[in-house]
């Protein structure tokens, strides 16, 4: 029986981090980040739909997608957004379904989607166990800012975009406190997955 465990946090809450500590498991992880910059390369649906529903103005030379050209537009309109999430997601969900059920299917122990959204995009149904990564706000804030050289008002305002940390943490099946050394979060991330019964 195959675990699918949902592995989500914050922005700057060190979600990577811990997705990397998978890898000392042989458990695989599927990245809907990876994903979604899959679905958009030339030859792809979402790729031919976001030319045709933004022009070639998004393009660079070598035809694939300038994001950041693409960032500028939907930034500013909501409208052109949810046009382009709704390109995107539906593209990086099917994707993501067919990989955990190839896994499911060469029945490995556990399978870890990690969406940084899982909450925000209503897919808890996609799996069995919700893992939340942790961080106070404090500590989410002056990670960020150093991380991104923003200011706290632009840290503060891509924290707030997302359903505070601490709420998702009161969702979670298991939270894993990122706020200490790594190896305190791999010593949780062990506990965790022994309890789960995912490792013996």
């Amino acid at each position: 029986m195959t675990v699918v465990v949902g592995l989500t946090g914050s922005i700057a809450s060190g979600k990577s981090t811990v997705s990397l500590m998978f890898d000392d498991y042989n458990i695989p992880v599927i990245d809907a980040d990876k994903l979604s910059r899959e679905v958009v390369e030339p030859g792809e649906k979402a790729y031919e739909e976001i030319v045709y529903t933004f022009g070639s103005s998004v393009l660079r030379e070598d035809q694939t997608i300038d994001r950041k050209a693409l960032g500028n537009i939907v930034f500013q309109d909501e409208e052109k957004r949810k046009q382009l999430n709704s390109i995107v997601h539906p593209a990086v969900r099917e994707r993501m379904l067919t990989k955990r059920d190839d896994y499911i299917a060469k029945e490995v122990r556990a399978v870890v989607l990690d969406i940084p959204l899982l909450f925000e995009s209503n897919l808890m149904d996609y799996v069995d166990k919700v893992l939340v990564v942790y961080v106070d706000e404090g500590t989410q804030l002056s990670r960020l800012m150093e991380r991104d050289g923003s200011s706290e008002e632009e840290a503060m305002s891509r924290i707030n975009s997302q359903i505070p940390v601490a709420e998702k943490a009161k969702k979670a099946d298991e939270v894993i406190d990122n706020s200490g050394s790594k190896q305190s979060s791999y010593d949780q991330l062990d506990h965790i997955l022994r309890k789960w019964g995912i490792v013996a």
